[in-house]
């Protein structure tokens, strides 16, 4: 590895580096690949202990930045969070390979048969903040899809993800990958990150990962194309035909579970109509949770905040959340569109036409009728994991996971066949 204090140098090697390991990766055997991550999954358990040890330096150094509650618990790991890490490993291990997955096939008149198969990106640079389980869920999901991946997470999870990362590592030797092929940026060095937007020659796509002024920072200056994961402004739209026992169960989960995470809510739309029952007693309840409640007009309830202009469109991650009362079901799509983010919205209703046009009219990259904005996560959809929430609507869009870190290439086959 080249000196730390040359950045550029530092980077150029990374890059070189996983140039060479994504040709290999590329035609590499899905058994192979399986052989890896089952085999990180098994040192990620086995180094636990080590994992913990180095995640406890991390949260010393968050508290002495003074991070939030909410933030230093999306940083903390302990043994049950490390189960979660070693699963998602094995449920990734488990899915099909997408690499050589035929989506399309067809013959022509002209003699010609054609194939559209997927094909790996090439290689994948993942830009994170404090969550370190990312560092296992974007090498599993990258190796997955047969790309080589540069990870560069935050200086709060510096020691957490290097212990991670070193399991990866152990991971690919036991399958005879190349090391290469999973690289972690060793230094907090700020400037790694503007390196990595402009490496045009080694790195295919640039994966940010974290608050809004990373993935701002991201697309102003990158010249790697970028999924952008930008923040999660996250609404519920509480129907005038909601089931009362669903809303109250569905925003106390979409809101408390895990306040630090891109699902979780950070407003409440109630329909004027049940304001005053359904709407005050989700507001006490999340009151008596120990959410701080921002409540605009029509909510002059004990215990509350008043609402200002920045509440709308904020992304709290953390026990507050701003809450309206609408008209309509129009009237709350255009504050969705308004203030969101296009990440994630939910509707609590028993209306079926209410929720068509819900899901009909707005277009953020994921949509639920009834159920907790918590289940925005790749894992929960089935994915194994996650490498982020792509809010834009170019190539990928909602989870990216191991299909969505693929592109895909034509083979066309003929018999001699020539063209008038």
């Amino acid at each position: 590895m080249k000196d730390l204090d040359d950045i550029h140098a530092v980077m150029t090697d990374l890059g070189q580096r996983a140039r060479a390991a994504a040709a290999d990766l590329a035609f590499a055997p899905a058994e192979t690949k399986t052989k890896a991550l089952n085999a990180a999954a098994d040192a990620v358990w086995t180094r636990r202990a080590e994992i913990v040890e180095a995640n406890d330096k991390d949260m010393e150094f968050g508290r002495e930045k003074g991070l939030t509650a909410a933030m230093l618990d999306r940083l903390m790991l302990d043994e049950s969070r490390i189960r979660s890490i070693v699963d998602g490993l094995r449920n990734v291990a488990a899915q099909d390979d997408p690499v050589g997955a035929v989506i399309a096939e067809w013959d022509r008149p002209n003699g010609l048969h054609i194939k559209r198969v997927r094909t790996p990106l090439g290689v994948v640079g993942v830009i994170y903040e404090s969550r370190p389980n990312v560092t296992a869920d974007a090498g599993a999901l990258c190796l997955k899809a047969g790309n080589a991946v540069i990870l560069r997470g935050g200086s709060e999870s510096f020691h957490s993800s290097g212990a991670i990362h070193a399991c990866l590592v152990e991971g690919l030797h036991a399958a005879g990958l190349p090391e290469e092929a999973i690289q972690r940026v060793p230094t907090r060095d700020r400037a790694a990150v503007s390196e990595m937007l402009t490496m045009t020659d080694y790195i295919d796509v640039i994966v940010p990962r974290g608050g809004k002024g990373l993935v701002g920072l991201v697309q102003q200056e990158a010249r790697v194309p970028v999924f952008a994961h930008l923040e999660g402004i996250v609404h519920i739209y509480i129907d005038k035909a909601a089931d009362p026992e669903k809303a109250m169960r569905v925003v106390l989960n979409a809101k408390t579970r895990r306040t630090g995470i891109c699902g979780a809510a950070e407003c409440l739309l109630v329909h004027q109509d049940v304001a005053d029952t359904l709407g005050v007693d989700l507001i006490r309840s999340l009151i008596e949770a120990g959410v701080e409640v921002h409540a605009g007009p029509g909510f002059d309830i004990d215990g509350t905040v008043p609402a200002t202009e920045d509440d709308w469109g904020r992304e709290y991650l953390d026990m507050k959340i701003a809450a309206k009362v609408v008209g309509n079901i129009d009237e709350a799509m255009y504050h969705i569109r308004r203030y969101g983010s296009s990440h994630t919205e939910a509707v609590i209703t028993e209306d079926d036409v209410a929720a068509q046009r819900f899901f009909d009219r707005l277009d953020s990259a994921i949509l639920m009728r009834n159920a907790s904005t918590q289940f925005a996560d790749g894992g929960e959809f089935g994915m194994g994991a996650e490498i982020g929430i792509a809010t834009g609507k170019m190539h990928a869009r909602g989870p990216v996971g191991a299909e969505q870190l693929t592109s895909f290439k034509y083979l066309v086959t003929g018999d001699g066949a020539t063209r008038a």
